[in-house]
């Protein structure tokens, strides 16, 4: 009897192992997750800074209403007859430079989260970068 080899057997355990000479499939498939890592990272972060400008927009409101609070009864307690221009002058302008202060907060941790995914994205991308350059180089 000979030993015959069965070529659709083996084209069986090829395609159940694919090779290519020359190409790191476990290499490809490392990089390939470190990159989704890297894309859901920034989504995460952007959650949470989400969260926080949501948790700040809420304190803002809340020492909004009682500043309202405090100077009505602050103008209240002025007692009746003509209203102080220079109290309602102040309090707009204090109320004016709180406003201005508050957004300038709530812009920065919007930017900050945008700088801090994009870092991330371009840090991965240059990796990434690394990593196919290597792959690419001949053995």
């Amino acid at each position: 009897m000979t030993n015959e080899t069965n070529p659709l057997g083996d084209m069986s355990k090829m395609s159940q192992q694919p090779h290519v000479p020359g190409l790191d499939l476990d290499a490809i498939m490392q990089s390939s997750a470190k990159d989704m890592e890297a894309l859901t990272a920034p989504h995460q972060s952007t959650s949470e800074a989400l969260q926080a400008l949501a948790r700040k927009q809420t304190e803002i409101l809340t020492e909004t209403m009682q500043g309202i609070q405090d100077a009505a009864k602050g103008l209240a307690s002025a007692g009746v007859g003509a209203p102080n221009a220079a109290k309602q002058a102040d309090l707009v302008g204090n109320a004016y430079q709180k406003a201005l202060a508050d957004m300038k907060e709530l812009a920065e941790m919007v930017r900050k989260s945008q700088t801090d995914a994009m870092a991330g994205i371009t840090a991965r991308a240059a990796e990434s970068l690394q990593e196919m350059k290597k792959l690419m180089q001949p053995k």
